[in-house]
């Protein structure tokens, strides 16, 4: 039996084999970073790359999936370890810094990016490569009740001012309400070409289409 047995059942075989030769390109391995690139895989994406300098430490363990015994370790080394030994699936694991500088071969044969970096230098580098490129790209963000998905033609970056997301109070529920929202928008846009612009709120529970 496949260990994507239920997806297979729920999407036809037509979208499953779509989504394992789609090159996803997820851009940081934190709270909304690591739960995509954990939910995409066991959804059937094969082919997924992830770029986070970061090293795990233990305020990260309510929100992300890691381990105690990984505190100190590099985030998108040890995702990309976890999901191979739970999936077999492969990772194409970064641990490095995106800049203008090192962005095209980061992002390099990507057919959509997402975006969920917690710093407005590394945003404005993915929004300004992909706006470059062509290449498609979302952008997932959120703060206290509040997320978004946003794809780049009508994102705007963040001010610097806000650049401390880490010392926000980030509900896990709101964390994993996203993250499921942002995967059906990539699993959608890889079926169909269509771009789903939307907002989340957790006190109402409420998933909107954004008006733009």
């Amino acid at each position: 039996m496949s260990i994507f047995f239920h997806e297979q059942l729920y999407r036809n075989s037509s979208v499953m084999s779509l989504i394992k030769n789609f090159p996803v390109t997820v851009c940081g391995a934190g709270a909304l970073g690591a739960n995509i690139v954990e939910s995409l895989a066991r959804s059937g994406f094969c082919q997924l790359r992830v770029i986070d300098r970061d090293r795990i430490e233990e305020r990260n363990l309510s929100t992300q999936p890691y381990y105690r015994s990984d505190i100190g370790a590099f985030k998108a080394k040890i995702l990309a370890n976890n999901l191979y030994r739970a999936l077999g699936v492969s990772i194409d694991a970064h641990s490095k810094e995106l800049t203008p500088a090192n962005v095209d071969r980061l992002l390099a044969n990507s057919a959509v990016a997402i975006d969920t970096f917690d710093n407005s230098i590394g945003r404005q580098a993915v929004k300004d490569y992909c706006a470059s490129t062509s290449i498609p790209c979302v952008h997932v963000g959120l703060a206290a009740d509040y997320s978004e998905i946003i794809w780049n033609q009508h994102y705007r970056v963040p001010s610097p001012a806000n650049d401390d997301i880490c010392d926000y109070p980030l509900a896990r529920n709101l964390v994993i309400l996203t993250v499921a929202i942002a995967c059906e928008v990539i699993v959608t846009f890889a079926a169909t070409q269509e771009q789903q612009n939307l907002t989340c709120t957790i006190k109402d529970f409420a998933v909107k289409p954004l008006l733009l």
